[in-house]
């Protein structure tokens, strides 16, 4: 008997392969495609499994009780593509050959499919391939005239069923919508994210850290979880709410419906709050505060930096303070208050790991999936091109 699963299919495709047709060329564009499939898969990151390559793109699925919050998914998506632009922009510093295949990486590009559904799974091979009305929906959808009708060559498209299972009818509200119509299909809603403003936003953005000079105390643990997990905790205010050891967080000053810059962090304890003003957003990595701590003098501010780093085990959870700015006095009592705080900081930081280990346990085990070996990906780009010089683009 087929098991039914409900959850989420994306469907992230490389373009722009008009200039990788000379057969003496294969062997560059083959190398080209390959590397960024690598990075493709790299970034597919759990609760999403990889059902399958298909030439130039990496199909996965995710399932509904084992999924991000709708932001912690947008993020993913953009962190992708503005990792496959760095990768195409080092492609073209690097490279001295003047074939067509090397003077056209940058035309290369990216395109995201998202849909919510249905769907079973059959064992073919090393891979599971899914199918079902659903899954035949999300691959019509590859067929479309985005691109000549609102300009965006590279595009976030999700389905009118992704958006509202991912609770981004707010942020949706900065996509553009559109429809497709398809024979035997009818009209779909689609909503339509264009990439090209998400890269020119992060390209050149100047992060502010704290130095070590300026580094009043840290606290850190470690947490046996992907730090894209551990990043979906922190737009929650019901999780944030351990990690400040607070009686209750107030996540304020949401951005079309988004924790990003300018949101604010309240955190209670007990009527009184204390507010962190992000700064700096930096999904999956880090977050830059700014707090004007509750003591008797006004005018001191400081620096707080939540960070993760990905290691062996799981990933490595920090709190900087940075020392406190402002008029003398100000800055010194809030110096004194921090560090007199230092034990409960780490144990509400650990407190926050435990929780996050023992939330994540709570769920049960999420499907893995294998990772497509390097044989599997070269398969793939082989098959690409051949698709290319048969006419497919």
């Amino acid at each position: 008997m087929t098991t039914t699963y409900h959850g989420y299919f994306l469907i992230a495709d490389i373009t722009g392969y008009t200039g990788y047709l000379s057969e003496s060329e294969l062997d560059h564009a083959q190398g080209t495609l390959t590397a960024l499939l690598n990075l493709l898969i790299d970034h597919t990151k759990p609760p999403l499994v990889i059902s399958r390559l298909a030439g130039d793109a990496v199909i996965s699925y995710g399932l509904r009780d084992h999924f991000f919050q709708g932001q912690t998914f947008v993020e993913l998506i953009e962190d992708t593509y503005v990792a496959f632009r760095r990768a195409i922009d080092l492609m073209i510093l690097n490279t001295t050959c003047g074939c067509n295949a090397c003077r056209n990486i940058r035309n290369l590009d990216l395109k995201f499919f998202v849909h919510y559904g249905s769907f079973g799974l059959q064992k073919l091979g090393a891979h599971e391939e899914m199918f079902g009305p659903d899954v035949n929906a999300i691959h019509r959808l590859l067929k479309n005239s985005v691109a000549e009708q609102t300009g965006c060559r590279a595009y976030a498209l999700y389905t009118d069923a992704a958006i509202r299972n991912l609770g981004l009818e707010e942020i949706s509200a900065t996509m553009m919508p559109y429809e497709e119509t398809y024979e035997h299909v009818g009209t779909v809603p689609v909503w339509i994210q264009d990439m090209h403003p998400v890269w020119e936003a992060k390209r050149e953005r100047v992060q502010v850290r704290i130095l070590p000079e300026d580094e009043l105390m840290r606290v850190e643990t470690m947490i046996p979880a992907a730090s894209e997990k551990i990043w979906d905790y922190l737009i929650q205010p019901e999780h944030f709410n351990v990690f400040a050891g607070g009686t209750k967080t107030i996540i304020a000053d949401q951005k079309e419906g988004r924790v990003t810059d300018g949101s604010v962090y309240q955190c209670y304890h007990g009527e009184e709050f204390i507010a962190m003003t992000v700064l700096e957003w930096h999904p999956f990595e880090r977050i830059l505060v700014q707090t004007v701590p509750p003591i008797p003098i006004k005018g001191a501010t400081c620096l707080i930096e939540i960070t993760l780093e990905s290691v062996d085990n799981g990933t490595k959870f920090s709190q900087v303070f940075g020392k406190a700015k402002g008029p003398f006095l100000a800055r010194t009592m809030v110096n004194l208050a921090f560090r007199s705080m230092a034990t409960q900081g780490q144990v509400d930081i650990d407190n926050f790991g435990k929780h996050v280990a023992a939330d994540l346990a709570g769920r049960g085990e999420a499907p893995r999936g294998e990772v497509p070996s390097p044989e599997t990906i070269a398969d793939a780009a082989r098959a690409g091109l051949s698709d290319l010089e048969e006419g497919e683009v």
